[in-house]
C-alpha cells in the first residue's frame, strides 16, 4: 500500500508542483497515475522514491514513511523511472549484479536469467548499457526494479521504448503481480493501456488531485459510455477554465 497525506511541493515561491495530494494505492490493484506534461505526476514520484524532498506532508509505503524511514521504505518498492539512461559504462551484468547487492538478493543467478529471458536480453548481459537501444535499457530497469521481489511496483512510463512482446508480457506481470495482493502504481500517457488494465486513477493537473476512482465512478460522475481518453481531456480542460 502507498499512501499520501496532505503531500506539497514548491519549486518556486508562490508555485507548488503538487499541492495538498492527498491518495491512497491499495495492495491488489493496479493504479493509474495521469496528468498532462508538467501536472505533477514526476515530481509526486520523486517524492515517493525519496529523491525529491517533500515540503509538506508525509508519505508511506507498506507503512513505512521515506523521510524518515527511507532504507525500509525503499526495500518495500521497486522503482522503474521516466528515462532508462543510467550506468551506460557497466555491463548488463554489472548493473544487475549491482542492484542485486543493494537488495541482499541472495537467488540472484536464477532469478536474474528469468527476468532477462522474460524481456529478451540475457544474451546481452556481458555488452555494456550503452550499446543497448533504448528498449533494451527499458528492459534493463525493469529486470532490475523487480529483482528484490518488491511489494510495491512504481513505473513511470514504463511502456516507453518497449516493443509489443515486452509490453503485453509486462501488463501480465503487473495484473499478475495487483491480483496476488500486491501493488502497482504507474504513470502514462497511453490512455488506451490505462482504461484496458486500471483498477483505479488518479487525476493530477497543475498539482491538484482531480479524481480518483474506477472508470465507472468517473463516468458516473461526468458522462456515461465516454472512453478514458475523453473523459480525462473533459476534466483537466475543466480544471484549466476555473484556474
Amino acid at each position: 500500500m502507498i499512501e499520501f497525506q496532505n503531500v506539497s511541493k514548491s519549486y518556486k515561491k508562490g508555485s507548488k508542483a503538487v499541492d495538498g495530494l492527498n491518495m491512497t494505492v491499495n495492495n491488489g490493484e493496479i493504479f493509474g497515475f495521469l496528468g498532462p506534461n508538467g501536472a505533477g505526476k514526476s515530481t509526486t514520484i520523486r517524492m515517493l522514491t525519496g529523491i525529491l524532498n517533500i515540503d509538506e506532508g508525509k508519505i508511506l509505503s507498506e507503512g513505512h514513511d521515506i523521510t524518515t524511514e527511507p532504507i525500509a521504505a525503499k526495500r518495500s518498492f521497486g522503482y522503474v523511472p521516466d528515462s532508462p539512461d543510467q550506468f551506460l559504462s557497466m555491463k548488463g551484468i554489472e548493473y544487475l549484479n549491482f542492484i542485486a547487492d543493494i537488495y541482499d538478493v541472495s537467488d540472484r543467478a536464477e532469478k536474474i536469467r528469468s527476468l532477462t529471458e522474460k524481456f529478451e536480453i540475457y544474451n546481452a548481459l556481458n555488452n555494456q548499457i550503452e550499446s543497448y537501444s533504448h528498449g533494451m535499457r527499458q528492459k534493463l530497469v525493469l529486470c532490475g526494479a523487480l529483482l528484490h521481489d518488491p511489494v510495491n511496483w512504481i513505473l513511470d512510463e514504463p511502456m516507453t521504448g518497449l516493443d509489443p512482446r515486452s509490453a503485453f508480457d509486462l501488463k501480465e506481470m503487473m495484473r499478475a503481480h495487483a491480483d496476488s495482493g500486491k501493488c502497482v502504481f504507474f504513470s502514462t500517457h497511453v490512455l488506451d493501456v490505462a482504461e484496458k488494465i486500471c483498477d483505479r486513477v488518479g487525476i493530477i493537473n497543475n498539482g491538484k488531485l482531480l479524481f480518483v476512482g474506477t472508470l465507472a465512478e468517473m463516468r458516473e460522475q461526468f458522462k456515461e459510455n465516454t472512453s478514458l481518453e475523453q473523459l480525462f481531456l473533459e476534466i483537466t480542460d475543466h480544471a484549466e477554465t476555473n484556474l
